[in-house]
């Protein structure tokens, strides 16, 4: 049986941090725009150059476009966070042989008022 591929890009920790940045701006950033948020939320924060490698790994995975035109270059996250999420949720779906059972394992875990938003959301008044 061969394996199926991931289509959605998978994060490691320091790219999901950057997204998270960049997410979180809502506009372009730079480098370092992102060392500065980073900077006081690590312990040892990364390197610019550093940030430059992972922001050219997450523009090859298709998360984020560069503005080459301006120094230095600006990043932007070509869809939403809950797009991302919603896109890796729907991979796991697609992958799983009992997709029922997923789901009835993912509803079982949620709160009663996630539960109310999920029944809004599937009668349509969401």
């Amino acid at each position: 049986m061969q394996e199926e591929r991931s289509t959605v890009a998978t994060l490691g920790e320091l790219e999901r941090a950057v997204m998270d940045v960049i997410w979180d701006h809502g506009d372009s950033v730079t480098a370092y725009d992102v060392k500065d948020v980073l900077d006081g939320s690590r312990d040892r924060p990364p390197a610019v150059t550093t940030l430059l490698t992972v922001l050219s790994r997450l523009a090859r995975k298709g998360l984020v476009e560069s503005d080459r035109s301006a120094r230095p270059h600006r990043y932007r996250a070509v869809a939403s966070r809950e797009d991302y999420i919603a896109e890796l949720m729907h991979e796991v779906l697609g992958v799983s042989q009992d997709r029922n059972a997923v789901l009835a394992r993912f509803v079982g875990g949620v709160s009663k008022d996630e539960a109310a938003a999920l029944r809004s959301l599937l009668t349509g008044r969401g």
